[in-house]
């Protein structure tokens, strides 16, 4: 922490009112989140809060942004320590610190992968670089697979049109070397990957799994496969 003294108390500040508003979203929802509540039990009048966050939206501002960054943290860590030319270990790495995190924050991850709160809408301008950090990664292990030689093109017929421009806008954006038909697959790794931590996290399986860990690791399996990170998968 830096800055002048006043700088210094005011993120002091803020980080207790973040930390006390992760506490109100875990036993509340974020529907009910109420900047008097925290500022109560912050133990200050509720006109003092607003001198740090203006509204409630400002609030869910921050914590989708202190969530989004912590999953971030999560991945990278997760990743980070294994080798670089390990794409399915890498892959593997992160899918289980993606589920890993959202189930110790459950509220968080409802957050931010959840139903909408009503009447709030999360500021781009804020949210989209802690949003994309975990597909940020994804896209990294596919394009470093990809210029490795460890991915090969999906036999599949011609995509349709409109996917095939919006998949050569996402190439173009991120300066991909990967073809269209990787990033395909690759985009079907993302939605597949929080299709099932969802299905985890929100209670899905009901009671019919005593052990869904153990369908996860199948279902990295299956991704593994999906990305093209299988051991026929190598292109020559």
């Amino acid at each position: 922490m830096s800055g002048t003294p006043r700088e210094r108390a005011r993120e002091r500040t803020i980080g207790d009112i973040v930390r006390i508003g992760r506490e109100h979203l875990a036993s509340h929802g974020a529907a009910a989140l109420s900047l008097r509540a925290v500022a109560r039990d912050l133990g200050v009048v509720s006109s003092a809060v607003y001198r740090y966050v203006k509204s409630r939206d400002e609030l869910l501002t921050l914590l989708v942004v202190d969530a989004y960054d912590e999953l971030g943290d999560a991945v990278d860590e997760a990743v980070g320590g294994l080798p670089a030319a390990d794409f399915s270990g890498r892959l593997r790495a992160l899918a289980r610190a993606v589920r890993g995190w959202a189930l110790r924050e459950p509220a968080r991850y409802a957050l931010l992968f959840g139903s909408p709160v009503p009447g709030y809408e999360a500021p781009s301008e804020r949210t989209t670089g802690p949003g994309t950090r975990v597909v940020l990664a994804l896209v990294a292990i596919a394009e470093a697979a990809w210029r490795g030689g460890a991915l090969a093109v999906p036999e599949e017929g011609p995509l349709p049109k409109q996917l095939a421009q919006d998949l050569e806008a996402i190439r173009g954006e991120y300066a991909l070397e990967a073809p269209a038909a990787v990033v395909s697959r690759w985009l079907q790794v993302w939605a597949t990957l929080f299709g099932a931590v969802s299905f985890e996290v929100f209670g899905q399986y009901g009671g019919t799994l005593t052990r869904p860990g153990e369908l996860f690791e199948q279902q990295l399996d299956t991704l593994v496969q999906l990305a093209g990170l299988g051991a026929a998968a190598s292109r020559a």
